[in-house]
Order: C-alpha cells, then structure tokens, then sequence
C-alpha cells in the first residue's frame, strides 16, 4: 500500500490511538456505573510520568508500567469512595484531580531532577516492537499488525476483552444496571456504590496505561504530553453512542485528526496552535453531532 493507505501510516495511526482506546475504555465503564470519570486526564498525566519513574527505578518497562496502572487503579477506587463518603460533586473532584497532577508531576520533577521540562534516561528500558508469527501470516495486513507497539495490542486486546464483560458477563449487566436505576439495582440486591468503584478503579488503571503509552511511544516524559487526550477520550464516550466498538471507533477517527495536524503542519499552511487543536475541536463538532442524531433517536 503506498501515499495515504501505506503500511507506515497504518501504523502510526494505531499507535496514535492506542492512548485513545484505554482512555476512552476506562472513561466508558464510569458512564455505565452512572457518574463518569472526569478524572482521565489526570490519570493519564501521572501515568505518562510515574511509568518513567518506576520503569528507570526497577530496570523494566512492564514492570514500571504495570506498577504505576496498579497504583492509579487503587487511587481511582479511592477517589470513587472519598465523593461516596462524602457527598463531593464527582465532576468536582474528577477536575480537582486533573489540576493536582500536574502539580504533583511538576514538584516532584523539579524535586528529583532539577526541572519540570523533558526527561530523557538513555539507560531507560523501552519496548520495541513486537513480532507476532502468525499474524504475519494473513494476507495484505499481517505485515501491518504484526510488528506494532506493545501499546497497540494491549489497546486492542483490553477493548475485546472489555465488550465480552459488558455484554456477556453478569458483572457487565449489574455495571448497566447501576448506571440506569441506582434505586432499581439496590432492589435487585445489586450494590451500585461497589460497581461504581470498580469501575472508577478500572479507568484509573487504563487512563495510567494510556499515559505510559504516550510517554514510551517517544522513549521520555514530556510535560503536558498528554495534550488534552484525557478530554477528548470523554467526547470519544458519546461519539461511539457509549459502546465498546463505537468507542474505539471514534478513537480511530480522533487519531487520524492528529496525524492529518501533523501532515499538514509539515507544510506550515496553517498555524501550528489551529493544528493542535483540530483533535478537540473535531471532538466538539462530533459530539454536538452524535448528541443530535442520539436526541433523534429517542424523539422518533
């Protein structure tokens, strides 16, 4: 495949939206248990940033960024029980977060390395990509899908994985239940405040996932390298009408944004701060979009 569709750029797409996908995912399981979790972009900021920490510290890629995902994941179950216990706002505490990481990145960089700018570590562990014999065995795209980033099939892979717990699991059906009818489910015997903390815990753990993505993908932590993904992964939600596929889809779309402001800002026709906002302004014309033909759908 050659120009548009070439294998090149088949793949920096889908390693564009890797990030995308897991953030969207966890930002999708928060709106089914009913209180959606602002808090993404925040996550994937202390993701991006401890992966770095933990990967240099234990001397393994995996090991940091499973650690850092663990971490979150038991902080975002935390939060989730801290707006429980005390009546907070959820979207109030989800931006409280978003505004803490970035302090907490920036003081613990200065802290530890004398600067809150990029942090480079030659010696840190990276993953390349990975060969998977057979998919390089299917005709036209194997030699695409076999040899992508970690990132890519963890993507993926947790995107299936997720579809089949939402839609063929009891856990996935009392997780749809809470989120429709609090009242309905506590009836039922469900406890919708324990599936809103898995839930909660289960974004924390992606978005963390999708920062450590972004920060491997470039082999160092940049400060603000997370660039707003964590909102967009919110208006991917509702463009993808809040199911697994359609999320990841709008993923897919968000991703190609990107790379067509990279593209043509090689060409400098346009100012670099429009092309850097063509992904979020592409999220507010599509959600205003999906929010009509949703509204329509329920008139009709």
């Amino acid at each position: 495949m050659t120009g548009l569709f070439s294998a090149e750029m088949i793949r920096n797409l889908l390693s564009s939206a890797a990030p995308l996908m897991l953030g969207s995912l966890g930002a999708l399981l928060t709106e089914l248990s009913g209180a959606l979790g602002i808090f993404i972009e925040g996550f994937m900021t202390l993701g991006a940033f401890f992966s770095y920490i933990f990967a240099g510290r234990t001397g393994s890629a995996a090991a940091g960024i499973i650690l850092t995902a663990a971490l979150a994941g038991l902080a975002g179950g935390g939060l989730s029980r801290f707006v429980h216990a005390t009546g907070a706002n959820p979207f109030i505490a989800g931006l409280a977060l978003n505004l803490a990481a970035v302090g907490v990145t920036d003081s613990l960089s200065i802290m530890w390395f004398g600067t809150k700018g990029v942090l480079r570590n030659p010696q840190l562990p990276v993953s390349g990509p990975v060969t998977i014999p057979f998919l390089e065995r299917i005709p036209l795209i194997g030699g695409i899908l076999s040899g992508e980033r970690p990132s890519v099939y963890t993507a993926w892979g947790l995107t299936l994985l997720t579809a089949l717990i939402i839609s063929r699991t009891r856990i996935g059906l009392r997780l749809r239940a809470s989120g429709l009818s609090i009242m309905a489910a506590a009836e039922r015997g469900i406890r919708p405040q324990r599936y809103r903390e898995g839930a909660w815990a289960a974004a924390a753990f992606l978005a963390a996932l999708a920062g450590a993505a972004l920060t491997f993908r470039v082999e160092a932590y940049a400060p603000g390298g997370v660039a707003g993904r964590g909102w967009i992964c919110l208006a991917a939600v509702f463009l993808g009408f809040r199911h697994v596929w359609g999320v990841a889809m709008a993923a897919l779309v968000f991703a190609l944004a990107e790379r067509i402001g990279l593209g043509v800002q090689a060409f400098g026709a346009l100012p670099a701060t429009v092309l850097l906002g063509l992904p979020s302004a592409l999220a507010l014309v599509l959600y205003t979009f999906s929010h009509f033909i949703d509204n329509r759908k329920k008139t009709s």
